[in-house]
């Protein structure tokens, strides 16, 4: 038995796969994504089918990506990138140019940004930037412990949990963070965990759930185990009134066992290596990372982050490891008086 159609009837079929086809694809990557709205920037992937939704995160992920996929993630807003110079971004960055052996993990670095304005200046850096659609109000300077802080940390946790969903192991650092050296090498050297998180003050056991944790650093990998975390921790938001991410991680782990729970390897860090102003790292031979915590406004951690990075290259100039003195985080501890 023969079938014959005409041109009509073909080119009719075409039509009817081609849509079928596009809305496939179009819920395929519309489930996959479902917290993010994307940018309108154009993408440096000339490959990507002009009829297909763009994936905006998955091309920045992919770019930055080791071959064991893993990035570094930072996240800025509108108040990290417009001030008088240097901005905190432009310390944030500075610390990977005068840092020891940190100028390469540039490339491996995804900023998110929160609003239009850090995107642009991002962009303006050449760096490898996300735009994420956050929805209104997370522009400009949120006071510690506000309540436009603890939701933006919020959607910040929901982010970083749509990394984890895509397979990616990832470091992440806030953007008052100096990386004076690679802490690869270190995180490497101390095994293979699946998180490592570092502490405002150091107990002295790496392996103690009694470490204060400060989820300003941290490096984790990708597993069931840590996105079953993660989605809990998302999950609690709303029975958590009042209390930020950070809180609600910490009584994850030291009240109610979810590294248990959920099997996880943990390390936490030790303030010898990665500092910060709670806690610094007295042995600057040692030191890593410099976190400007315990601090409550930027325009504080900008004073003290320049003061830090000026004590950085007064070491790198020839200064002796033990005559070496961090200069006072004075700035910092009066922005509380405020």
């Amino acid at each position: 038995m023969e079938c014959h159609f005409s041109n009509k009837n073909l080119a009719t079929l075409s039509i009817f796969l081609a849509t079928i086809t596009l809305v496939y694809y179009r819920e395929e990557l519309t489930n996959n994504s479902l917290l993010f709205y994307t940018d309108k920037y154009p993408s440096t992937n000339s490959n990507w089918p002009s009829w297909l939704p763009r994936d905006d995160l998955g091309i920045a992920l992919e770019r930055a990506s080791t071959a064991d996929k893993t990035v570094i993630v930072a996240v800025i807003n509108e108040a990290y990138v417009e001030s008088d110079y240097p901005s905190m971004f432009d310390i944030f960055l500075e610390g990977f140019w005068v840092g020891e052996r940190t100028r390469p993990l540039l490339r491996h670095l995804v900023v998110v940004s929160m609003d239009k304005t850090a995107h642009e200046r991002c962009l303006f850096r050449r760096l490898n930037c996300y735009l994420l659609v956050a929805g209104g109000g997370f522009s400009g300077e949120k006071l510690y412990m506000s309540g436009e802080f603890i939701e933006m940390m919020w959607r910040r946790t929901a982010f970083l949990l749509e990394v984890l969903h895509r397979g990616y192991n990832f470091i992440f650092t806030d953007s008052d963070v100096i990386w004076v050296r690679d802490p690869l090498s270190r995180l490497k050297k101390n095994g293979a965990f699946d998180l490592q998180i570092s502490t405002d003050t150091f107990t002295g056991d790496p392996f103690s759930e009694g470490n204060p944790i400060n989820t300003g650093f941290y490096a984790i990998r990708s597993s069931n185990k840590t996105t079953s975390l993660f989605e809990k921790w998302y999950g609690m938001r709303s029975t958590s009134t009042g209390m930020k991410e950070q809180d609600v991680l910490q009584m994850l782990i030291r009240d109610m066992g979810a590294l248990r729970e959920f099997n996880i390897s943990a390390r936490f860090l030790d303030t010898q290596y990665f500092s910060g102003f709670c806690s610094d790292g007295q042995n600057i031979g040692s030191v890593i990372t410099i976190h400007a915590n315990c601090c409550r406004t930027i325009k504080a951690k900008i004073v003290d982050l320049k003061a830090v990075l000026m004590d950085w290259k007064r070491f790198k100039s020839g200064n002796s490891s033990s005559d070496f003195r961090w200069s006072p985080h004075a700035a910092c501890a009066n922005s509380w008086e405020r």
